[in-house]
């Protein structure tokens, strides 16, 4: 069922695995990694900079490289990463009417990491300059100016050695979680980074305008929550005002289940409905994958997950 290779310097090797294998996703600014355990043995012989891949069921699950190794008397523990982990690299960009999608490709391109599918993002960044900071918060500040201008959410994250964009609307799933593939749970809300009042500032050569967007009925139950924020000559505060507030002044709702039955289809940034009652609460709706830990074991595959409202 699970298919391990890793491309060594001296030969192809497929190591036997000890208890397990996981492989750990992240919606945003992580790479995805895989981290299992072998046997001491002299036909091990592979090393930090090997190229990994792993299939189960004869599906492709994770492709990448292995960045560290720990060894002990009887056991080697091996970690790997996928391409995402190349956008820890620090750089400066200075671009201009750009799309958050093309600025992918363009530090892909510069980079050398292999493409996939790569929506387009629609939105156009007027100008950007990105000093010193990292190709993963470049790529972020671009999908979060997105998100903020035109309200639609993009989700980074490598396909089987292939960097790959898609509109999360895209990444819905038909799983259905309830109490019959579930074992333990737990449920948070939180308004910490909620905000029902917007300030967005438009700085010009002569003056500071000021807009602001707000919901003064969330403000009589939660008090003042501000969010602030600047625009260019080229953005709409107004638009800006009104999404931000669209976005921010809700709950947050965080979602923790373990020991759910094992499917390949959920990656972070995937959804799909939840229909359990907890209680007090009881939950019947879509719900986002902000991470995921998938557990393969000898003819058992379970997921450990972290869910967020689909709204």
């Amino acid at each position: 069922m699970c298919e391990l290779v890793i491309f060594a310097q001296k030969g192809v090797v497929s190591p036997a695995i000890v208890d397990r294998i996981e492989w750990t996703t992240e919606r945003v600014g992580v790479a995805g990694k895989l981290t299992f355990k072998t046997i001491f043995d002299e036909n091990n012989t592979f090393e930090e900079g090997d190229v990994i891949q792993f299939k189960y069921n004869n599906t492709p699950i994770f492709k990448g490289v292995i960045f560290s190794i720990k060894r002990d008397k009887d056991l080697i523990s091996v970690t790997a990463y996928d391409q995402l982990r190349y956008l820890k690299n620090i750089d400066v960009y200075d671009y201009r009417n750009k799309r958050a999608s093309e600025v992918i490709k363009m530090l892909a391109n510069d980079f050398n990491l292999n493409l996939g599918e790569i929506e387009d993002t629609k939105f156009i960044i007027p100008k950007r300059l990105e000093d010193g900071v990292s190709l993963f918060d470049i790529i972020l500040t671009a999908l979060d100016l997105t998100l903020q201008n035109i309200k639609e959410l993009y989700v980074l994250y490598d396909d089987f050695g292939k960097l790959s964009l898609k509109n999360i609307k895209n990444m819905e799933t038909d799983i259905l979680i309830d109490e019959t593939n579930s074992e333990n749970f737990s449920y948070k809300t939180s308004i910490d980074n909620s905000a029902n009042q917007i300030k967005i500032v438009k700085s010009t050569d002569s003056k500071r305008e000021i807009y602001i967007e707000k919901d003064s009925s969330s403000i009589n139950r939660w008090g003042v929550l501000q969010h602030y924020d600047t625009v260019n000559d080229k953005e709409n505060p107004i638009m800006k005002a009104q999404s931000l507030l669209k976005i921010y002044n809700r709950k947050q709702k965080n979602f923790t289940i373990k020991n759910v039955i094992g499917n390949t289809k959920v990656r972070a940034g995937s959804s799909f409905f939840v229909k359990l009652n907890l209680g007090d609460i009881d939950i019947k709706n879509k719900m986002i994958v902000e991470k995921v830990k998938h557990i393969f074991k000898f003819q058992e595959h379970t997921m450990e997950l972290t869910l967020k409202g689909r709204d």
